[in-house]
């Protein structure tokens, strides 16, 4: 059996930034959550999770395919069952990244989830198809700034904050 974890982060990453964002925050949260990618997480890893950071790039202005089709499995599973926990986001994106964030923040509106941090988006600044298309290395202060939100969903979670 799997120990059981307060904060599940769920991540999809085509070129390496959500992936590297993902890592920093588990590292900040220094034990206290799990790593899931978003093609291979369950309704049920949700569930026993007590609260959620979601992370993905922003593709053509919209979260990445794998992170909606990660919702569309576990959503109506979900439905009913994770009211009031807290939830926040990280979105890596080339130049905007407001597509991908009001998109996830609608859907977890069904499941009543509460925004418990400020959004953080990594803006990248990938502009050319071959920017794009590259392997990214994410800025240290941007990791920081993961880190960190890892450390404080944890340690909100273990206060009973949210």
């Amino acid at each position: 059996m799997i120990a059981p974890h307060k904060l599940a982060i769920v991540w999809h990453s085509r070129t390496g930034a959500s992936r590297a964002l993902a890592q920093a925050a588990a590292r900040g949260a220094t034990g206290a959550a799990r790593l899931f990618a978003a093609e291979a997480v369950t309704a049920q890893d949700l569930l026993d999770a007590q609260g959620y950071l979601f992370i993905c790039p922003e593709n053509l202005g919209t979260m990445s395919g794998a992170m909606k089709e990660m919702f569309d499995r576990c959503y109506y599973p979900l439905l009913g069952q994770v009211e009031g926990r807290g939830y926040a986001t990280i979105i890596a994106a080339g130049s905007d990244g407001s597509g991908a964030q009001a998109q996830l923040d609608r859907i977890v509106t069904g499941w009543r989830l509460r925004r418990v941090a400020q959004p953080i988006i990594a803006l990248l600044d990938a502009q050319t198809p071959q920017a794009i298309l590259a392997e990214k290395q994410v800025p240290s202060q941007v990791i920081t700034q993961a880190e960190d939100l890892g450390a404080a969903l944890a340690a909100g979670l273990e206060l009973g904050i949210f």
